[in-house]
């Protein structure tokens, strides 16, 4: 792990230029001191040596206190990359169903497993993704507790793990910062310390353009995406870029996406994976499924080969399905053959 001394020995000798490639919050860091327009081809010292620098004082910093502190800067966010969580498995432990009966069930989910949860509109399935969410303690309206690799949580362990553990898709998801899809990319690998920034955004933004039913560009703001196009990037932000360990989907087949290459994309990772959905194609997909009636889970079946056998056969006529869609989407009249 590099020390602050580590830091501080690059930002002394590397044009600036090259250190904010290599750590690009440094630059962050310069514009919140109001340096904007240095020579990039300087080590930071020589840069700002010829400049006015009394604005510093106000940060109770002079020109070698500044990099004293933009080491210490450094070390806090790149001494390494984010790791990510390690989690081998959750626990669901039985709460309540809407009526106040008791919830039989204690249900194991290892890491790598993907499960679909189904039941009628109302049932619950959301509420039973909420639960896991928030790791409940029989402090939600189900009464549910969700145990971590076997184990309940205390409030300061729940705390600690934050937005850290479970990544959600959900089926409203609504922007509030007007940027552009490249600088919200960027954003969020600057968060997650990233140091390939450029690679990682191209990644996350080629995967979400083949997932969306129609391409975007990087300049596009992300309050303009259409419904299925930030969910396309999202997904592609959860699979390639997130740490999160739990992965939460909530009715995916009405995005307007390639829900058979999302599904694959994020089951990549050694995760564990919850779909909420109406679709026999996702939900069969999945190496378990979680019955939801009234309020609580009332069976759990693994799927079964006759199943995987009947898959593809729902698999051609999905395909058959997303054709006339396209067709529909064209302006095309749609003739027998198509429903053939």
């Amino acid at each position: 792990m590099k020390t602050k001394a580590d830091f501080l020995a690059e930002i002394e000798t590397k044009p600036l230029g090259e250190l904010i490639k290599e750590y690009p919050l440094a630059e962050d860091f310069l514009l919140n001191m109001r340096f904007d327009d240095l020579p990039q081809n300087l080590p930071l010292y020589q840069a700002i040596l010829p400049l006015d620098t009394s604005h510093l004082a106000e940060f109770g910093l002079g020109k070698i206190t500044l990099l004293d502190e933009l080491a210490a800067f450094l070390q806090m966010f790149f001494a390494e990359e984010e790791k990510p969580l390690q989690v081998g498995s959750i626990t669901v432990c039985g709460g309540y169903d809407k009526d106040g009966v008791k919830e039989d069930i204690k249900l194991e989910i290892r890491a790598g497993e993907i499960i679909s949860v189904v039941g009628p509109t109302g049932s619950g399935k959301s509420r039973l993704l909420g639960d896991i969410e928030c790791l409940a303690q029989g402090d939600t309206p189900t009464g549910r507790h969700i145990l971590l690799d076997g184990k309940a949580l205390n409030e300061e362990e729940r705390f600690e793990l934050g937005g850290r553990l479970v990544a959600q898709l959900s089926q409203n998801m609504n922007f509030v910062m007007d940027l552009s899809v490249e600088d919200f990319l960027r954003l969020h690998a600057k968060s997650r310390r990233r140091r390939n920034l450029e690679e990682v955004i191209s990644r996350c933004y080629n995967c979400a353009n083949e997932l969306a039913g129609e391409r975007f560009a990087r300049t596009t703001k992300v309050t303009q995406l259409s419904g299925g196009q930030s969910r396309a990037l999202m997904i592609a932000d959860v699979a390639l870029m997130s740490s999160s360990p739990i992965v939460l989907v909530d009715e995916i087949e009405n995005a307007g996406i390639d829900r058979r290459k999302a599904i694959r994309l994020l089951a990549k990772e050694d995760k564990i994976i919850f779909i909420s959905t109406h679709d026999p194609l996702l939900a069969l997909s999945a190496d378990k499924r979680i019955v939801i009636k009234n309020g609580a889970i009332t069976r759990v079946i693994t799927t079964a080969e006759g199943e995987r056998a009947a898959l593809s056969q729902i698999a051609v006529l999905d395909d058959k399905l997303q054709n006339i869609r396209r067709h529909l989407r064209l302006g095309d009249i749609i003739e027998q053959d198509l429903a053939d």
